[in-house]
């Protein structure tokens, strides 16, 4: 049963229901403005800033119906009705590898994974290398490897792609692009418009295992955590989920900004509330005493191997049931639900029976992490 604003927020910092709602909607998550004058790592972060630099910039200058979904990929529709979805990505990481994974499995998988949240089939992928001059040959020779390794685990083939070389100092190493394409099946379509009060969240494993074993493997803190990236494919994951699931609404890769901007992005498009539970967030030991140390909340660190679900409300045990079977979703859990309020606004009910607001991402805590 859907619950009052005043029910949700009771229990939180001890405001009058009205100075609540006031309160609310002073977070309310609107798209930000680009107030800067030059670009900043921020700008990179996939929080408020990405969104402002996307809006005043990109959207406004190619805006058409296809881009202002600002999903994680276009959904192209044939002469014929078929159905395809294509997705660009960029890959920058430092260091290029480490535990886990590694800057080639990236490129493979980041690409599929945006596919596979928009109900496609990933199938062919395309490639372009940035690299500059004096780039180690089997360095390069690696990378290579391990997308040729990451592909056919994916089942997707690299077709094409693009060379350039730069002079010494005009990149850091080497920047990789993909684009990839992949059928949707007809009966599939997940849109945020389909989301509605009372359906449920789910994750399909534990939060910020991939940017906390970056950050960990740059070397510059003292810290030494046995911390896995989750770099994956996720396509087989949906399609256990869609068979269980078969209402699913909606799903996201929980990237750059984590499952904190995520779950704003989702608010903000649906134009419902989003109402986390804190002790039902799955996060490794390690990484939480990480981010405690580092003073950085988990909500936020990317993942490379996680989405999150909207499923229908009688489709919530069965899809969650059909996630822990798979090892990739071994640690799935259902971690909240859409509610009808408060609107465009997302809210973490804590472990001591409080509340908060989850805003979006502001800042760059962990640059460079994809």
């Amino acid at each position: 049963m859907s619950k009052s604003t005043g029910e949700y927020l009771s229990s939180g910092p001890q405001f009058a229901e009205g100075e609540v709602i006031e309160r609310i909607e002073v977070f309310r998550r609107r798209r930000p403005r680009l107030l800067d004058d030059h670009v900043t790592l921020a700008h990179g972060a996939g929080g408020k800033a990405s969104a402002a630099l996307v809006d005043a910039v990109f959207l406004e200058a190619f805006r058409n119906p296809l881009l202002e979904s600002l999903g994680d990929g276009a959904i192209l529709t044939l002469p014929g009705g078929e159905r395809l979805a294509m997705s660009t990505d960029s890959f920058v990481v430092q260091p290029r590898r480490f535990p886990g994974g590694s800057l080639g499995e990236l490129a493979v998988h980041g690409t599929c994974n945006d596919l596979a949240m928009a109900g496609a089939l990933p199938q062919w992928i395309s490639a372009a290398f940035v690299l500059e001059e004096g780039f180690p040959i089997d360095e390069l020779k690696q990378i290579a490897a391990d997308m040729a390794a990451a592909a056919v685990a994916a089942g997707v083939q690299i077709v094409t792609g693009d060379t350039k070389v730069v002079p010494r100092g005009a990149a850091d190493g080497i920047f990789i692009t993909t684009t990839g394409a992949g059928v949707i099946p007809a009966d599939r379509t997940f849109s945020a418009t389909a989301v509605r009060a009372g359906d449920k969240l789910l994750l399909s494993g534990s939060m910020g295992d991939h940017g906390m074993a970056v950050m960990l493997a740059r070397g510059d803190l003292a810290i030494e955590a046995d911390i896995h990236s989750d770099t994956a494919s996720l396509s087989p994951l949906v399609e256990l989920l869609m068979a269980a699931a078969p209402s699913t609404r909606w799903l996201r890769d929980a990237t750059r900004g984590g499952v904190g901007t995520v779950c704003n992005e989702l608010a903000q498009s649906c134009g419902l509330g989003v109402l986390l539970d804190e002790e039902r967030l799955p996060v490794q030991p390690m990484v939480n005493g990480a981010c405690e140390m580092l003073g950085i909340d988990p909500l936020y660190v990317a993942n490379e191997g996680k989405f999150v679900a909207v499923v229908a409300p009688d489709e919530a045990a069965a899809g969650l049931a059909a996630l822990r079977s798979h090892p990739l979703g071994a640690d799935a859990a259902e971690v909240g639900e859409i509610v009808a309020a408060p609107e465009e606004t997302v809210v973490l009910r804590t472990g001591f029976g409080g509340t908060r607001i989850v805003d979006m991402l502001v800042g760059d805590p962990l640059p460079r992490i994809c």
